[in-house]
């Protein structure tokens, strides 16, 4: 049997960590990968749990020897995930979780297109603002960039294959776990 691929995409603050984290949970036969990214740890992160974090001109050096499956940029960071750990973590007949940006995702899809592409909405714009706000990890001026980009998402997000809608996170992880093939708890 194929191994998965699932690519999952949504608005900064919609939940995407906390519903793969509960999917994961209860999927052992799934794993997550890990990124690589320009942007400081925030506190608590940890260097190769969270991310890999690398200096922009480690991440462009990268870029141009060809090391990396996606990358983009984002709130002027740079973010990617390793082709080579992609690619042997199938190989070896496992299953893997890609939490990326959207055009992460799509580049992606472009290259691997049996990946399945899932986008994660918020319930609305206003409880997205509120969960940004309650996170207490960006400024002003970063909430409004992410908000200001979050339209621009919802369109581009109607090129993914399955969409869910995180109102209730019990909810959007069984939608997550139908779509993988296994069976709700």
């Amino acid at each position: 049997m194929q191994k998965q691929l699932f690519v999952i995409s949504g608005s900064s603050g919609v939940g995407k960590g906390t519903v793969i984290k509960r999917f994961l949970e209860q999927n052992p036969h799934f794993s997550l990968s890990i990124s690589y990214a320009t942007r400081p740890a925030r506190s608590g992160e940890v260097e190769g749990v969270n991310y890999f974090f690398r200096t922009r001109e480690e991440f462009e050096a990268a870029v141009k020897n060809d090391e990396f499956l996606e990358w983009a940029e984002f709130a002027g960071n740079l973010y990617g995930t390793k082709k080579r750990f992609v690619e042997k973590t199938l190989a070896a007949g496992k299953n893997l979780i890609l939490e990326i940006e959207i055009q992460g995702a799509l580049q992606v899809k472009e290259k691997m297109p049996d990946a399945v592409l899932v986008f994660i909405y918020p319930p609305s714009l206003e409880e997205l603002e509120a969960r940004l706000r309650g996170r207490n990890t960006d400024d002003e001026e970063s909430i409004q960039k992410r908000l200001d980009f979050v339209k621009q998402e919802l369109e581009i997000a109607e090129q993914f294959d399955h969409k869910i809608v995180n109102d209730n996170i019990e909810n959007a992880v069984n939608q997550l776990i139908n779509l993988s093939g296994g069976q709700p708890c």
